[in-house]
């Protein structure tokens, strides 16, 4: 696992090498300036699906595209800096066909496909420009009066167009957590974990349990509520790990590990199809998120694979 410099871990989708240059895109013309640079290079995103050379399948590569290429634009949003290449991601939804020419063999396809073997630069570059294209096609209309808004300032706010309302809207992120809840074991061997499934999970996946933070909560608050509302179980202590921003579609896991006070599952059946206990050596059997097997781990490029292999770690 890569870590920072203080230790802490490194994730997927948290590793790019770039500068946001929030003085630069606030600069007058700046924006306008950098994209008649020829170094400047565009992250394009079509319905859902990425840019990627994947002539190498187990090695494939995000592709920066010169703004030429696209044809004519309506935004582009500033990602930053790749060291002194200014990076813009730019939406081509709207158009039948990406409409795009490349020299190099390119297809757009789906980032679950292939987010678990790309760069750490790559994938943190592809799911900021996703999160960002995903919040301004959703904020086309301003939420107090209904009128068009605009991107400002390299697409980081957009403004209402109506004269006396103005409102300006900032790119936000949807904070969930995500946790994995231990218990003794009786007999006082290791502790199990436990894991529960969605009826939207891959057949036989199971995963540590997950929600949305809601207004006036605390984390920790939103770790125990979850717990009990999807498995009824109380918990003990509950311990932050790491964080993750999520590409699918655009929120930013909290991780956490906690103690459940007591074994006894009170399963919520319309939030999980199945919850229960592992110990370490059915773990040692489960198989990966696409195998054809009866039980299945999480994705790995996902927090919730970080958080069961760091538990199962402790006792190696």
């Amino acid at each position: 696992m890569k870590q920072h410099s203080d230790n802490s871990p490194v994730l997927k989708y948290a590793d790019a090498r770039i500068d946001r240059a929030a003085a630069l895109r606030e600069t007058p013309g700046w924006v306008e300036k950098a994209l008649k640079q020829s170094e400047t290079r565009v992250i394009a995103v079509w319905r859902s699906r990425h840019l990627l050379i994947t002539t190498e399948p187990d090695r494939p590569q995000a592709v920066r595209l010169h703004p030429e290429v696209l044809g004519n634009v309506d935004e582009l949003v500033f990602l930053g800096m790749e060291e002194s290449t200014a990076l813009f991601a730019v939406d081509l939804s709207d158009r039948d066909e990406p409409g795009v020419t490349l020299e190099t063999e390119a297809d757009f396809v789906d980032l679950r496909r292939f987010g678990p073997l790309l760069s750490g630069q790559d994938a943190n570059l592809l799911a900021y420009a996703r999160a960002m294209l995903n919040w301004h096609r959703n904020h086309q209309f301003c939420g107090r009066c209904g009128s068009p808004t605009t991107s400002e300032q390299g697409g980081h706010r957009r403004r209402c167009q109506k004269p006396d309302c103005r409102q300006v809207a900032f790119p936000r992120t949807d904070p969930a957590i995500i946790v994995l809840v231990e218990h003794p074991c009786e007999d006082g061997g290791p502790p199990r974990c436990l894991l529960g499934r969605s009826a939207h999970f891959p057949p036989g996946m199971y995963s540590t349990l997950a929600g949305f933070v809601e207004p006036g909560e605390s984390l920790e608050q939103t770790v125990r509520r979850e717990v009990f509302e999807e498995a009824g179980i109380e918990l003990g202590s509950v311990r932050y790990l790491a964080s993750q921003p999520w590409p699918f579609p655009g929120s930013l896991m909290l991780g956490f590990q906690a103690t459940a006070r007591s074994s006894k599952i009170v399963r919520n059946d319309a939030e999980l199809e199945d919850a229960r206990w592992f110990g370490l050596d059915e773990l040692d059997h489960f198989g990966e998120a696409d195998a054809d097997c009866t039980y299945c781990l999480p994705r790995q490029d996902s927090i919730a694979r970080f958080l069961i292999d760091s538990w199962r770690r402790r006792f190696a």
